[in-house]
């Protein structure tokens, strides 16, 4: 089936005119480099808990440049409700300007479509676009930068501090048929600024589909950022996505992750801590129910000294679904005085559901403080019976210490309208799926 993929490529490199020497030869390697690997198997370590066999037998086909049908009602259920941001909205993969709420940002920062910024100002875009998360090994980045076309790109100039949200939505829809997209998104922070960023990714009906999505975030020194991703894909949707961030002398990067849809999601999150003071916090969130894959991992990489790392990531699964959670942090020889922690929580509500946790340390610096947990388990039934007696009935009761456990997560959100619509989709999901322990 990676033949589908190679003839596709043709196609769409005749009809990529105008396309900067680089990029083309960029595209080139990423194409001849996902021949080389070929879809992962379960065969390799790092694919061993997650199968893409249906999605490498399916055959997906490159999706067209048009809106499909999206109207003003779909839209607004996409956007978060009294959030004041610029929103940017994708139609499988591709740029709606006339869904889109473009707005004047201060500083000199722009906010756009990638494509546009790749016709206008190529150069301003060379240094950084697929450097920081290459093709090497990961054949979905791979493909996804052989088929690079759009996606957003902001640019925060030094010292900037941006007041308003940046929204990134990606809506995907295919009526006519499955259909795949590689947005591809680039995010660069300038010395001193601050920005908040949110990625959304949508489905507006229960449409088979593939999103390959890539993000590259380069905060430079002193710096702070604000990512928060929102994953809301069709139940037949297949969700693969690479955030690669960067991080400079003393910058800041926060990063919230929740992912609620999706067929088979594998959410990739690597984190580069290459100056000196560097800080990050890594949050995240993933609900699995009926018969869902959630693969969720992170890499948080100290090279330098005196840099500082959180993580907490917590796990719902229910039904027949199966989740996968694997946590590293990597401590390189220089990066002495490093602290560093990660924990994982996974709450368990079907006897069928299954989650593997694999928390893993490599730590090559004597002068350091790491720590890493991981926990499996069930509702306290203590608890419950607390509850039920106080006169919740059983559904309550679960859905009620369900999100009690889910919340930890939404209430660290710094921006209030985000929280409350994440706690609005955690409560609407609970209330929908009826009685939390109840299998698919």
């Amino acid at each position: 089936m990676s033949m589908v993929y190679f003839s596709q490529f043709e196609r769409f490199e005749r009809a990529a005119a105008g396309t900067p020497r680089w990029l083309q030869a960029l595209r080139r390697s990423a194409i001849r480099r996902f021949g080389e690997l070929g879809f992962p198997t379960t065969r390799q370590e790092e694919w061993r808990h997650t199968n893409v066999a249906p999605l490498a037998k399916a055959a997906f086909q490159l999706a067209e440049p048009h809106a499909n049908g999206l109207t003003a009602r779909a839209l607004a259920g996409c956007l978060i409700a009294e959030l004041e941001c610029c929103n940017l909205v994708f139609v499988n993969g591709r740029f709606s300007a006339g869904h889109s709420c473009l707005c004047a940002l201060s500083g000199g920062a722009r906010a756009g479509s990638l494509a546009a910024a790749l016709q206008s100002d190529p150069g301003a875009l060379e240094e950084h676009l697929a450097r920081y998360a290459p093709s090497g090994e990961n054949p979905f980045t791979a493909l996804n930068t052989a088929f690079l076309a759009d996606g957003a790109y902001v640019f925060i100039p030094d010292g900037v501090v941006l007041d308003q949200v940046v929204h990134l939505v990606y809506i995907s829809t295919a009526p006519d048929g499955a259909v795949m997209s590689h947005p591809h998104n680039l995010i660069v922070a300038g010395r001193r600024s601050q920005a908040s960023i949110v990625e959304s990714y949508v489905g507006l009906r229960d449409d088979v589909y593939f999103t390959n999505a890539v993000t590259e975030i380069v905060a430079g020194e002193g710096a702070v950022i604000e990512h928060t991703k929102l994953q809301r894909e069709s139940e037949r949707a297949y969700h693969i996505a690479t955030i690669q961030a960067a991080a400079g002398a003393r910058a800041r990067l926060t990063s919230y992750a929740v992912l609620l849809g999706g067929g088979l999601t594998r959410n990739e999150l690597r984190v580069l801590l290459e100056g000196e003071g560097g800080e990050c916090r890594l949050d995240g969130l993933y609900l699995a129910k009926g018969t869902q894959h959630m693969d969720t991992r992170t890499t948080v990489d100290h090279a330098a000294p005196h840099a500082a790392s959180r993580q907490l990531y917590k796990g719902i699964l229910d039904g027949r679904s199966s989740g996968v959670f694997h946590g590293r942090i990597v401590v390189r020889p220089d990066a002495q005085q490093t602290d560093a922690r990660q924990t994982n929580r996974n709450l368990l509500l079907s006897d069928d559901a299954v989650i593997d946790s694999k928390p893993q340390l490599e730590i090559r610096a004597d002068d350091v403080r790491c720590t890493h947990g991981a926990a499996i388990g069930r509702l306290d039934e203590e608890a419950l019976f607390y509850l039920r007696s106080r006169g919740l009935d059983e559904a309550a009761a679960r859905n009620l210490l369900t999100y009690a456990f889910a919340s930890e997560i939404s209430s660290a959100m710094k921006l209030k309208p985000l929280q409350c619509q994440v706690d609005l989709l955690l409560l609407n999901r609970l209330a929908r799926d009826g009685r939390p322990k109840e299998a698919e």
